[in-house]
Order: structure tokens, then sequence, then C-alpha cells
């Protein structure tokens, strides 16, 4: 047998190296990504956030949730802050990500927290990750979070798992997208032991969540589901990378 027969596709490798090379010259999306909420996904994104800031990077916050939680909430000082569109639906202001705002700022690197919202009626786009996708097209680099319950694919797998049918999903291509998937982790006995705390909801919250969604078997599930998806991105990468070399 010839041994050229055995050669890389030269035509095939250029193909890599031109889409690789895309790839670094495009908007650059991360993804913190957690079983569920109260992992600290918000939070591990400011603490990077004001990393990249003290780097000399030109930071903004699009919009970040904190829930009350005065941990996380202590992170934005000092932190650009675009003000919220707010918009009234049936009688109740509802807070929005100011899009048009944004992309007028134009800054190297914007947060827009929970992926997976549902926006507000008449706004631009119907969901986050919407604003997300326009956000990265015009050259701006996007943090954001997402838990994995959100994640499409697995719709039929979280409602066999916790019995709840999640309507707020985000296409997994979104997360093919991502040039950076990074998971937020905590065991199931520190996150029930935060809930206790009352660092994930308020109290009147907390028993009706332990009895549902964050009983220890679904937390366990969930993790479980993280990880797993976690490590096929990181072995996707792996390959894409050793096809490029």
């Amino acid at each position: 047998m010839d041994s050229r027969d055995d050669r890389p596709d030269p035509d095939a490798l250029l193909a890599q190296v031109v889409g690789q090379a895309l790839r670094e010259s495009r908007a650059r999306l991360k993804i913190f990504f957690g079983a569920t909420p109260g992992v600290g996904k918000t939070y591990s994104m400011l603490e990077a956030a004001r990393r990249a800031k003290a780097d000399g990077d030109d930071v903004v916050i699009g919009i970040v949730e904190t829930h009350g939680r005065a941990e996380t909430a202590a992170l934005l000082d000092g932190l650009a802050v675009l003000p919220r569109r707010t918009v009234t639906h049936r009688g109740v202001p509802l807070d929005e990500l100011d899009l048009e705002a944004a992309l007028a700022r134009k800054p190297k690197l914007i947060l827009v927290d929970e992926l997976a919202h549902t926006n507000a009626p008449e706004s631009r786009h119907t969901k986050r990750w919407q604003d997300v996708l326009e956000l990265l097209d015009a050259g701006i680099d996007v943090w954001t979070t997402l838990n994995v319950q959100h994640v499409e694919s697995l719709g039929d797998v979280i409602q066999q798992i916790t019995g709840v049918t999640v309507r707020e999903t985000v296409p997994d291509v979104v997360l093919e997208r991502a040039d950076e998937l990074e998971l937020v982790d905590l065991s199931p006995d520190e996150l029930l032991e935060r809930l206790g705390e009352g660092k994930v909801y308020v109290p009147d919250q907390i028993e009706r969540a332990t009895q549902n969604f964050f009983s220890r078997g679904n937390l366990l599930s969930l993790r479980e589901l993280a990880l797993r998806r976690t490590a096929e991105r990181v072995d996707a990468d792996v390959l894409a990378y050793r096809r490029v070399c």
C-alpha cells in the first residue's frame, strides 16, 4: 500500500486552518455553565469581569441578575453598568437588556446574564440568546450564564428527572457557537447548605424548593448531566485541536 494514501488531504487541512483563523478573529462567546441556580455562575462571571477590567479590558455590564444576593451585588461595584430598558406589560414594569444602548456603546466585552431568559413583549428579539447573537455579530465579546436544564436537547431528560417541563430553552447550536464553556460546580450538599442559609432563594421559597426541584436526588442527576455535557465539549475541543495540529 502506498504510504501517501495515509497523508492528510491538503484541502481539508487548509479548510481547518482557515476555519480556526475565522473563529479566532470573530467576537468570542463564553458561557458560565452550571447544574442549577445557586451554584455561583453569576458570581464567578463577575469575579472574572473584575479581573478583566483590572487587566485594562473595556468591560460593561449589560444585564446581571443578583436575585437579592448581597455577595453577588457587591461585585458590581466599580464596573460600568448600562441602564436597563424598562417595558411595561399589563401594568407591570419589566427590566430588560437595552440592546440598542449596548450596540451603540460597543464595549470590548459585555456581560449578559441568564441566556435562556424570555424578553418582554415587543422587544426586538423574543429570547435573550438572540440578543447575544446580535451582539456577537457586531463584534462584541459576550459572557453569559446558563443552567443545564435550559439546554434544548435535554428537555425530555430534565422532565424525567425533575417532573418539570422547562419552557425557557437555548438551542444547542448556541452552545456550539460558544468559544468557551466554563463549568461552575458545587456539590449537592454544599448547594443545599447555601439554600438553607438563604443564599439562593428568599426564606418563604426555601422549603418548597427543597421539596421539589432542589431535592438531593435531582441535584445529583442534574450535576451529572452538567459534568457530562462539559466533558463532551472538552473532548470536541481537543479533537478539533488535534485535527489542526
